[in-house]
């Protein structure tokens, strides 16, 4: 099968129609926002301002704002590819319409080993918390043996809650969030209340002890892309929404909204509440095995601390629950792309797809055993995560051109803010030091063998490479700048000016990414209004809506 034919198939034919059929749109605003907040408020909450303040001081607080500020901008993006083309396994399949199976390969590969990462990262912050009154879990570092099984039960679950169908997950989920919420809002206001010494954003090495680019890195190793990625949730089942386009955008703005706000004012909070006798060292020697908690107890907050070890069995098993669910819809997406077997495309009688559950369970639980830790886990996904970002911004221009996004789908400002988005994900990625951005291209160099593995086995044309080639270039590149960059590098290349070429790299390679995906998408015309009459179904669209 060519690619052309195996796209028009994969893009609305009956092979791809049958497992989309199967599941349930039963989720509403409320139970999208829920999937959003509950995923992004997790363990980020819990453990991303020790680490933050640990590597960047006061900075710290810097970071965050860039971070809460890229993905507003990102979210807006992915609204729209929600709102054109709802479908669950959107994340993955978006870059298949717009740019082929190496793209699609390599940017759902990425997504995908972040994303299986998520669930064993929340169990191990879990039993890491629970260590203050579970002893022999954690030992200051990392997961003892019992800690691990602990972590693998509740894994095990979150798949079982997911198994018994949506609607289960949203209706336990929404009051998860609710309750998810209140807790880390009561913490700031008490701590801030209680003990904020205003000195500390000040003393101590001053506002950035360590320099701005420690404040800059920890953008992705201190846990705070992490923090916010689960946003992505609510498109990953915006094939199960009703009414996505008006519920995915206000989900999604919402969710980013709140969060910036929750999660500057834990930061703020954390960093004026330090006692100042555990700042001799400077913030690198602040530690904590459980941070708001450890912090509320020296404060006299006995009752809070307790409130805050009880909450760190539900933030965090929330957010484990939604990414189960949304990285079963992942797999599910790959698959239908070609990149993993059909029959993970399978749904069970509830409409769950329960064979991508269990591949994502196994696979989790490789993370446990050689990063036994919360913080082990992000320092390799964080990167990773940032990099997966950047695919919407060209498939939205893509979507346009082709005439696949209507009209009344379109955002206003998206012509500025896709390619800032690009850019400042890209920046983000950089600023990751290199010895841990070697790493995650390394990982992501195994799925570009995997695909060669699928491409080969698969006869598949030629011409499906070249609108991908764009985005190899572009890793390569980015990989080179940051080997003899600033940031962990050789530094033959100083800072601000290697910031400035990785831009300008990331600008090139994204109008080249947006030039190739409009010509593969015009190219492809029966695909195209394939796709815009699979999502004038999915949205209920009228036939006088759909003519728009």
């Amino acid at each position: 099968m060519t690619d052309t034919s195996a796209a028009a198939t994969e893009a609305g034919g009956s092979e791809d129609r049958r497992p989309d059929a199967g599941l349930h749109k039963a989720l509403g605003f409320w139970s999208l926002l829920a999937a959003g907040l509950g995923s992004v408020i997790g363990s980020g909450w819990l453990f991303s301002s020790l680490y933050a303040a640990q590597d960047a001081g006061p900075a710290a607080m810097l970071a965050w704002v860039i971070a809460g500020a890229l993905m507003l901008l990102v979210a807006m993006v992915f609204a729209e590819l929600g709102m054109a083309k709802p479908e669950s396994g959107g994340l993955v399949r978006y870059p298949m319409y717009s740019h082929g199976g190496l793209t699609a390969g390599i940017v759902g590969w990425a997504m995908w080993i972040s994303y299986v990462g998520n669930p064993p990262t929340e169990a191990a912050g879990v039993v890491q918390y629970a260590s203050s009154y579970l002893p022999g879990v954690y030992d200051g570092q990392s997961l003892t043996g019992l800690g691990i099984l602990i972590a693998v039960v509740l894994m095990a679950v979150f798949v079982a809650l997911n198994w018994f169908g949506v609607l289960l997950f949203a209706r336990s989920n929404t009051i998860v969030t609710a309750i998810k919420i209140l807790i880390p809002t009561t913490t700031v206001v008490l701590l801030i209340a209680s003990g904020f010494d205003t000195s500390n954003l000040t003393d101590h090495g001053g506002y950035a002890p360590y320099g701005w680019s420690a404040a800059l890195s920890t953008i992705a190793t201190a846990g705070m892309v992490f923090a916010y990625t689960g946003f992505r949730n609510v498109i990953e089942l915006s094939g199960e929404a009703k009414n996505p386009r008006r519920t995915v955008p206000r989900a999604l703005i919402t969710t980013i909204v709140v969060t910036i706000v929750i999660y500057l004012g834990l930061q703020l909070a954390f960093l004026g509440a330090v006692p100042a006798g555990l700042l001799g060292g400077g913030w690198h020697g602040v530690n904590f095995d459980s941070p708001f908690a450890n912090l509320a107890m020296l404060l006299g907050l006995s009752w809070l601390s307790w409130t805050l070890i009880a909450d760190s069995m539900l933030s965090p098993s929330g957010s484990g629950i939604v990414y189960t669910a949304s990285n079963s819809r992942n797999v599910f997406g790959l698959a239908k792309n070609g990149f993993f077997p059909g029959s993970l495309t399978k749904l069970n009688a509830r409409g769950i797809p329960a064979r991508a559950l269990v591949l994502n369970f196994v696979i989790g639980l490789a993370y446990l055993l050689p990063l036994p830790s919360w913080h082990s886990i992000i320092s390799v996904t964080g990167s990773i995560a940032a990099f997966t970002f950047q695919i919407g911004a060209v498939s939205l221009i893509a979507f346009r051109a082709s005439g696949l996004t209507r009209r009344d789908t379109r955002l206003r400002g998206m012509t500025v803010i896709a390619p800032v988005a690009f850019v400042v994900s890209s920046l983000v990625v950089f600023w990751t030091s290199w010895s841990k951005l070697q790493v995650a291209m390394a990982i992501i160099a195994l799925g570009i063998v995997w695909y060669a593995v699928v491409w080969v086995r698969s006869n598949r044309a030629v011409t499906e490479l070249v609108p991908g080639a764009w985005l190899v270039v572009y890793l390569v590149g980015l990989t080179f700048l940051s080997a003899i960059g600033s940031f962990g590098g050789a530094h033959l290349l100083s800072a601000p000016w290697d910031s400035v070429v990785v831009a300008a790299l990331s600008l090139g390679t994204y109008f080249w990414g947006c030039r190739s995906g409009t010509a593969y998408m015009t190219a492809r015309p029966e695909m195209v209004a394939r796709l815009r009459s699979d999502a004038d179904h999915d949205r209920g669209d009228s036939p006088e809506e759909a003519l728009a």
